[in-house]
């Protein structure tokens, strides 16, 4: 059966080096696949490998050592973000595989100008890319589209045509002024792209039984535990689950896994990129952050930055804990960006439950593991 079950959470808002880890993941473990169970083309996971960097986002962490991606059914599928990144890395020189989940939730260009729309009047943090949308659209309506129906070009065509009618009539209701123009912006490059998924096969549909060809598994987490929409702080949270909760579930298909590795990751700092409470928040010198991808954006406004909170680290561990079942767990803290912050000591007798502490030198670009407490 498989030899380890590794899952990697953000203890905070995100963009801690969720990616970093399951890069560094995906290198050590034998015939390893990378499991993405929550979120979709919102992330934005810097890997660097052998001097090739890329941002993921629509595939998995562990692509730079070629390594295969599963996304979940409570994933979002963007065929513009897949088909985009997808060629960028053939131009580095790899040709990535992508499994996913028949009832993946795919995202469509009304789901993303109706995200675009609705963000400009109410503020709420989103990265504009119509991930809350696509899945309340699919959990709270009938207007539902999934990956399985990439096998029917008619009754993919049909189902879109049917989407597009309900945004419009929605932002009519609503008075939403510029939904059409916001809309033609894509529309065209989206069916464009529809079209080379289809005719390229860049992705297959399976369930779960395809994860029996691999020895190790590594789910890889999006956003933060304090975005989560049951745990995070209300109103500003995502639309989904960012504890391991979805992983565990899927990890309960499979009788024999009885323990499993848990990989929780924090900056030296905190960060938020979005509207929202944060604690501590104030101005931080840094150094060595120039590779810094998170930056001022139309949605989410400028990324803010604060002292590290080790309650908020402690509450994470806590809440994601309420998931485990009843798995043996060894818990495992990552703790990077040292190199950003001069005279940083890390306060380890500050945070509960965790087995060992695994310190890294940078978030980005590449990091050396530096020092490491049993």
């Amino acid at each position: 059966m498989f030899e380890n079950i590794d899952i990697v959470i953000d203890t905070g808002f995100g963009d801690c080096g969720k990616g970093l880890m399951t890069g560094y993941l995906s290198g050590m473990r034998s015939n390893p696949i990378v499991i993405r169970f929550s979120g979709g083309q919102q992330a934005g996971h810097t890997v660097i490998k052998d001097n090739i960097k890329h941002i993921f986002s629509n595939f998995g962490s562990g692509t730079l050592n070629r390594v295969p991606s599963f996304f979940d059914k409570n994933c979002t599928i963007y065929p513009i973000g897949l088909v985009n990144e997808y060629l960028t890395l053939n131009e580095k020189g790899f040709n990535p595989t992508l499994y996913i989940h028949p009832l993946a939730m795919i995202t469509t260009p009304y789901d993303v100008a109706f995200n675009r729309i609705t963000e400009k009047k109410n503020g709420h943090g989103s990265c504009g890319v119509g991930v809350a949308a696509t899945m309340k659209r699919t959990l709270n309506t009938g207007y539902k589209l999934h990956a399985v129906d990439f096998n029917n070009r008619d009754i993919l065509f049909q189902k879109l045509l049917q989407i597009k009618e309900y945004y419009s009539k929605l932002a009519s209701e609503l008075n939403l002024k510029g939904f059409h123009i916001e809309l033609s912006k894509w529309e065209s490059n989206y069916f464009e792209c529809v079209e080379f998924i289809i005719k390229n096969k860049i992705f297959q549909i399976e369930d779960y039984n395809i994860l029996y060809n691999f020895n190790n598994l590594i789910f890889e987490g999006s956003q933060g535990v304090l975005l989560d929409m049951d745990h995070g702080i209300f109103p500003n949270v995502t639309y989904g689950n960012t504890t391991c909760k979805n992983a565990i579930e899927i990890c309960k298909y499979f009788k024999d896994i009885k323990s499993i590795n848990k990989f929780y990751v924090t900056r030296c700092y905190q960060t938020r990129h979005g509207n929202g409470w944060m604690s501590n928040q104030k101005e931080i010198k840094l150094i060595n952050n120039e590779e810094e991808i998170n930056i001022t954006h139309e949605y989410q406004g400028n990324f803010k930055i604060g002292e590290i909170d080790y309650n908020l680290i402690n509450h994470s561990i806590l809440v994601d804990s309420f998931y485990n079942d009843n798995y043996e767990v060894n818990n495992n803290l990552l703790v990077t960006c040292l190199d950003q912050r001069e005279d940083f000591e890390f306060d380890y007798d500050s945070i509960n439950n965790i087995k060992d502490f695994e310190i890294y030198n940078s978030c980005s670009p590449i990091s050396e593991k530096i020092f490491i407490k049993n």
